[in-house]
């Protein structure tokens, strides 16, 4: 790979990340309203009043978090605190710091975008390149064609349809939540049945609703590279239709797929937050949802700039590792 391409590419991601770190600093803070303020005004409301001076201690605590200071000043501390790792504390739910919040919700989101990502788009892949492949089958067609229909409903009206029908009308699953709530979770497979069963109403709809997409998206990449020389090349040396299929026509067509796979995976830290906030499920997406209600700008930061981040490194190793699946690609850089 030239060492000038390499060079660049890493220029361009260190570029969108400084530029992401200025607009997440900035986004919050032009949020209507005061987030000390607003906590405080909540916690007197809960407690009839009885918390002492509201605005000395909307005062306090804005110089405690240095609130107070300039905004030029405020984003100086912003980038020293980045420097040494420091996303600081979170304002609603004070003293847990960002990190912890992260740190707590992170795994939830990984492992139910993760898995359901990845299952969506092997099945959407092989299905899409079935549909357009020659003599794929009735059967593929009949299953197909309703799966593609459903990638027309957004995935959290599935899930409340989901909902609705799975947990509500025939009580088969649990309504919401990671697991029971009075459950103790442990390093057991019990523990781990319980969160699995309650992650399949929401990672059910996340499956059913991107099935389509990704299948509508191969189906037109197979059916450009259906008249390509090498597909009647590997006919005309008789090989399998498997091994055609796979090796020559899904490879050469996977290029674009594999794009939006990096995009979809490098969103899943915020990409389903709809879906957790009708389920209550633990994760990053529902803890962004309400540190937005609360103006929680520290959290608001930190998870936004790890969504920034993860989007720029995931194309910075896509573009290293195209030339691996592709190797016109590579020859075209050199």
């Amino acid at each position: 790979m030239p060492l000038a391409f390499l060079a660049r590419r890493l220029g361009m991601t260190l570029l969108v990340i400084v530029l992401a770190i200025g607009i997440n600093f900035l986004i919050p803070r032009a949020m209507p309203g005061d987030p000390i303020e607003q906590q405080l005004n909540q916690l007197a409301a809960s407690s009839g009043g009885n918390v002492g001076d509201v605005q000395a201690m909307v005062a306090s605590y804005r110089a405690r978090f240095g609130l107070d200071q300039p905004l030029w000043r405020q984003f100086l501390s912003y980038l020293g605190d980045l420097a040494h790792f420091d996303l600081g504390f979170s304002l609603a739910n004070y003293p847990e710091r960002v990190s912890q919040s992260i740190a707590a919700g992170l795994p939830w989101t990984l492992g139910l975008l993760g898995v359901s990502t990845l299952i969506s788009f092997t099945i959407g892949t092989l299905l899409g390149g079935l549909l357009a492949w020659p003599g794929s089958g009735r059967l593929v067609r009949l299953v197909g064609v309703p799966l593609l229909m459903l990638s027309a409903v957004p995935y959290f009206v599935l899930g409340i349809v989901l909902l609705f029908l799975l947990a509500l009308a025939w009580p088969l699953l649990p309504v919401g939540g990671g697991y029971p709530f009075s459950a103790n979770l442990r390093w057991d497979w019990e523990s781990a049945r319980m969160i699995a069963v309650h992650a399949i109403l929401p990672s059910l709809s996340i499956i059913l609703a991107s099935l389509g997409t990704w299948a509508i998206a191969m189906r037109g990449m197979i059916v450009s590279v259906l008249g390509e020389d090498y597909i009647m090349l590997a006919e005309a040396k008789g090989l399998s239709p498997a091994r055609i299929f796979f090796g020559y026509g899904l490879r050469n067509a996977m290029l674009p797929q594999l794009t939006h796979l990096a995009l979809t995976l490098s969103h899943i830290v915020s990409g389903a937050i709809l879906v957790e906030v009708i389920f209550a499920y633990p994760g990053i997406g529902y803890r962004l949802y309400q540190a937005i209600q609360a103006k929680d700008y520290f959290v608001i930061q930190g998870i936004v700039l790890l969504l920034s981040i993860s989007i720029a490194v995931t194309m910075l190793v896509m573009d290293l590792i195209y030339p691996l699946i592709d190797p016109r690609i590579g020859a075209r850089r050199t």
